[in-house]
This record gives structure tokens, C-alpha cells and sequence, in this order.
């Protein structure tokens, strides 16, 4: 099992940004796995890529419930995020959607690189949307321009919610999204966590 060195608690303003690194911290880490314990402040849990992993939970880490939505829920103007890979038409094409409360619109905007192969994440304002196919193609304007990007009907939709660790069951999916600093400590910043069996398709 891998300890993570040293956790540090950081100060937020609540609601936590979810996808938005703060200022002045180390590499972007994402775990994604199952709770296999949580005493209100050590989480383990089993990842694919680590292994067992442990590590504090601060009481004032960001935590996300979810709830199942659909295409019809994505309004215009509305700030979402979601993953995409390019499809061989040459478009973006989505995997998944999460759409974000309006007390965290702008969190961790723009279009850049995530870490399933080959695929980006967009965290933006919806700005147009066209029939394409059996889905729609959304434009999403942020801070680096527009992109498109083409949701199908097999396209994972969630919304975040804000919760607490209740959440942090035996056995719950979660995804993870904390810091690694130069000496190797790892903070998480944010959780988000599955709930009434809609789980992190992040």
C-alpha cells in the first residue's frame, strides 16, 4: 500500500473549484478507484494505476456528489465539462459530460490535454448547439476560444452536487484531483464521489 508522505490542509472558500488547481501548487495528480476504508480523516482507497493508496482528508477539501442527467439537461450558457477524444471525422467527441452548479462556473476553464490517451478536457460556457447525428455538437467558448464538441447518446451526462463525506462508503467509485509538491506530498484538493450509483465517469 503506498502512503502518501505528508497532507496539508489548504484553505478554500467554499464551494470548492473542482478541476481548478490552486495557485502556487505542485503537479496535477488524479486518482481514480473505490473507498476501501474512510475514519473521517485517513482515506485508503484502491486504485487501477497505484495500487492501495492512503492519504488525509482535510475537513475542508471540496467534496462533489452526482446526479444522472441527460442531453436535454445541457442548457445554453450553461458551464460544463467533458472529456473528449478525436473521432475519425476529425471532430472531438465526447465521453463524458459533467455539468457544473452555477457557484462553480468557471472552474478550471479552457481546453487542454487530460490523462486518458489521447483525450482533452474542456471546462466551459455552452454557446451554440447544433443537431449531429442522433447527438448534438455543443460549442463551448472559454478562456483559449471555442471548441466543438460532438455528445452522442451513448455520452456519459452527470451533474455535480455539493455533498459532504458522507458519501465516503466502502466500496463508493471516487475520482480524486490533488497535488504532488517537489517532496513528493500529495494534497487533495478536491473529491468527487459516486452517489445513489451514478459514479465519476471523469
Amino acid at each position: 500500500m503506498k502512503t502518501w508522505r505528508v497532507v496539508l490542509a489548504i484553505a478554500f472558500v467554499a464551494p470548492c473549484l473542482a478541476f481548478a488547481q490552486p495557485p502556487g501548487a505542485g503537479t496535477q495528480l488524479r486518482l481514480r478507484g473505490t473507498v476501501e476504508s474512510f475514519d473521517g480523516s485517513t482515506l485508503r482507497m484502491l486504485t487501477a494505476d497505484e495500487g492501495e493508496v492512503e492519504f488525509i482528508v482535510a475537513q475542508n477539501v471540496g467534496i462533489n456528489g452526482l446526479l444522472r442527467r441527460s442531453l436535454d439537461d445541457i442548457a445554453d450558457n450553461a458551464f460544463i465539462g467533458t472529456t473528449a477524444t478525436r473521432g475519425a471525422d476529425g471532430r472531438w467527441h465526447a465521453s463524458e459530460v459533467h455539468i457544473f452548479p452555477e457557484q462553480m462556473r468557471g472552474a478550471g476553464e479552457g481546453h487542454y490535454a487530460w490523462d486518458f490517451p489521447a483525450s482533452t478536457m474542456t471546462n466551459a460556457a455552452v454557446s451554440g448547439t447544433v443537431a449531429a447525428g442522433t447527438g448534438r455538437a455543443l460549442t463551448l467558448t472559454h478562456v483559449d476560444g471555442e471548441t466543438e464538441v460532438v455528445v452522442g447518446p451513448d455520452t456519459a451526462i452527470v451533474e455535480l452536487t455539493f455533498a459532504d463525506a458522507t458519501l465516503l462508503v466502502p466500496d463508493a467509485a471516487i475520482f480524486v484531483l490533488g497535488t504532488v509538491d517537489p517532496t513528493g506530498a500529495f494534497t487533495p484538493f478536491a473529491i468527487i464521489a459516486e452517489t445513489d450509483g451514478v459514479k465519476p465517469p471523469m
